[in-house]
């Protein structure tokens, strides 16, 4: 019975994006960039899985999975930051434009003068930390704006579904990006460990995600 439990957690980051993918179809453009984010990370997922249980039946070369986290990472930060500006809120509009160029900067640099995207033994903590703090800002300033609007708007929309899954993907999830590269090298049974608790996490993001695309397909 743990054997299954196990399998299951494993291969999460699949199968939990095959639920909000059940509504996908006819969904408004607003959430065109969380449709593209689900199939997108479903692929690169699948790759990482399976590279990670085959890895031994792999040639060195190609056994890695690391880099795929990156790409994950910048794909899907780009993908919500737009979704974030879609939402078109009058409320640091600016800043929210401005920073999906900032990341891309950051990431440009720190790839090209300081760690390697395609490192074998790890992927970037940096990134991945970086990632999840503008995405928790986005988050935050979603809430700040529906805490300013009239009382009486419905606040239980299909944006504020998405928006609410995401940032608590990413609060739970900061630290243990921010300290994983670290912990694998000090406490590696420990980061194995700890990782569960990232699957876990993005079983319920998944879950947030296939509220808000059902609810959105109603409307």
């Amino acid at each position: 019975m743990l054997h299954i439990i196990q399998l299951i957690v494993d291969w999460s980051e699949v199968w939990a994006l095959l639920v909000p993918m059940l509504f996908c179809k006819k969904q408004p453009v607003l959430f065109k960039p969380v449709v593209f984010y689900i199939f997108i990370a479903f692929f690169i997922n699948l790759a990482v899985d399976i590279i990670w249980k085959f890895r031994t039946m792999i040639p060195t070369a190609f056994n890695s999975n690391n880099y795929l986290y990156n790409l994950h990472s910048i794909v899907r930060f780009l993908l919500f930051s737009l979704f974030f500006i879609r939402l078109n809120q009058p409320y640091l509009l600016i800043l929210k434009k401005a920073i999906p160029i900032l990341f891309m900067a950051f990431v440009l640099i720190n790839f090209g003068f300081w760690e390697n995207f395609f490192n074998y033994w790890q992927f970037s903590s940096r990134l991945l930390s970086v990632e999840a703090f503008f995405l928790i800002f986005y988050s935050l300033q979603y809430y700040l704006f529906k805490i300013n609007e009239n009382v009486e708007v419905d606040i239980f929309t299909p944006d504020f579904w998405v928006v609410t899954g995401l940032g608590i993907y990413m609060t739970i999830n900061f630290f243990i990006f921010l300290l994983h590269n670290e912990l694998t090298i000090r406490l590696q049974s420990f980061s194995i460990s700890l990782w569960k608790v990232h699957d876990v996490s993005y079983i319920i993001f998944n879950l947030f995600l296939a509220k808000a695309l059902y609810e959105s397909s109603k409307q």
